[in-house]
């Protein structure tokens, strides 16, 4: 019995507003839901759920980040002066000029790529074309078998995976691997197939995750080999 990889959920001080804001970056519709607003994808793009948390946000968010793709240098101009005028503001992580990536970051200040036109790895990939997280290939690996998505890169430590049905990559980018200080921000949101969670839960268990709690909505939090926290639901 597999998981399905139902959201990437962001804590946000005001998720209407974040929600908003990636609607009109994707093209997406947003849905009212019990856990906040989602913008639901398909089988080929991630869903993306916004819920409301009043913790602090320390720094950029570089655990785990979107990259948008380009079909042009023209295309890539626009998504960067969609984003601005929709509230995003550039970012200095560090890039150099020479990369053709641009650094931004969202309403709330999670960092996001508009990445080059031409990019190879990400061909074919759609406009939602990369999760990026940090972390080792171990995790890497504990995903794959978790979500049953192939592993479609494992080299220098760096993993990436990706639905069957194509879409939208996720990749691990291999240590060195930042502490981790505090409870992320962004986590996988997992329901779990056939509905029987228990099973599921007992199941990711047995592959290397670790049981943290039970969750006031019903949903088991759990964490990766990494100790990266997820959720895993019923139905």
């Amino acid at each position: 019995m597999l998981s399905r990889m139902l959201t990437v959920t962001f804590d946000a001080h005001d998720p209407a507003r974040l929600a908003q804001f990636w609607a009109g970056m994707l093209g997406r519709d947003v849905v009212e839901d019990a856990g906040g607003a989602l913008l639901p994808g398909d089988d080929t793009q991630l869903s993306l759920r916004f819920v409301r948390s009043g913790a602090e946000k320390v720094g950029p968010n570089r655990r785990m980040h979107l990259h948008l793709t380009s079909a042009s240098g023209a295309d890539q101009q626009h998504t960067v002066a969609t984003a601005l005028g929709l509230g995003a503001g550039h970012l200095d992580v560090g890039q150099r000029p020479e990369e053709g990536h641009i650094v931004l970051a969202d309403p709330e200040g999670n960092a996001f790529c508009v990445i080059e036109p031409g990019n190879a790895f990400l061909a074919g990939c759609g406009l939602l074309g990369e999760l990026a997280c940090d972390g080792t290939r171990e995790v890497g690996l504990f995903w794959s078998e978790a979500l049953g998505w192939p592993l479609v890169w494992d080299q220098d430590q760096e993993t990436a995976i990706q639905s069957p049905h194509g879409g939208t990559k996720v990749a691990w980018g291999g240590p060195p691997v930042a502490p981790k200080e505090v409870r992320n921000r962004q986590r996988f949101d997992l329901a779990a197939a056939g509905g029987d969670q228990q099973a599921e839960v007992d199941r990711l268990v047995s592959l290397g995750a670790t049981r943290l709690e039970l969750g006031e909505d019903g949903a088991v939090v759990l964490a990766d080999p990494d100790g990266n926290e997820f959720c895993v639901r019923g139905n």
